[in-house]
């Protein structure tokens, strides 16, 4: 386990450090602001709404409760049980590692915004990907971008993003499946 963790902080620094780039620097605390994505969000609220009627409301229901489990399980569930602490809050942002956002309070494993990212962007792609098959790899970019950006301004280890993606997915696949076992899967053609 020590080795495991070892090699984290070894990517860790990797990313943080080795990756440093003025566009990186400017581009990446935006990528993770959850503000930024507003516009994003309600473009699909919209889409699923107009194209899909009563299926697409039934959507937009689900990805709430999608951000709301994954959110929870993450920070309320998972976090406070392994309370590992944040790179921020371990290694010196003087010398040790950048630090280009506020640290933040919470634990570190799994990273939050990972979790949700990764769960809408799954749910999404099983939701819309029969019908518009080139949506699944965008929508993994996006939320991989975002992991990334976790680590690249210095408030979570590549574990986190990691443990965060993989708990994302869980609850992105495991909401589709509830939804498509009863019924309310979105149509093959728009409405």
């Amino acid at each position: 386990m020590i080795e495991l963790l070892e090699f984290d902080e070894y990517l860790f620094h990797l990313v943080n450090t080795g990756c440093q780039h003025p566009f990186l620097d400017w581009s990446m605390p935006l990528l993770r602001n959850k503000y930024i994505w507003l516009p994003f969000y309600a473009f699909i609220v919209s889409f699923l709404l107009l194209n899909f009627s009563r299926k697409g409301l039934v959507a937009v229901l689900i990805l709430v409760l999608v951000v709301a489990v994954a959110d929870n399980v993450s920070s309320e569930l998972v976090k406070k049980s392994v309370q590992r602490l944040r790179p921020c809050k371990v290694l010196d942002p003087q010398c040790d590692m950048r630090l280009l956002v506020p640290c933040g309070s919470g634990f570190s494993f799994p990273s939050s915004h990972a979790t949700n990212h990764f769960a809408v962007a799954t749910y999404l792609m099983l939701a819309l990907g029969g019908l518009f098959r080139w949506v699944k790899w965008p929508l993994m970019l996006w939320a991989a971008s975002i992991a990334f950006a976790q680590v690249y301004v210095g408030v979570h280890y590549p574990l986190d993003v990691v443990g965060g993606a993989l708990l994302g997915i869980l609850v992105g696949w495991g909401a589709y499946l509830v939804q498509y076992h009863t019924g309310n899967e979105l149509v093959t053609t728009p409405a």
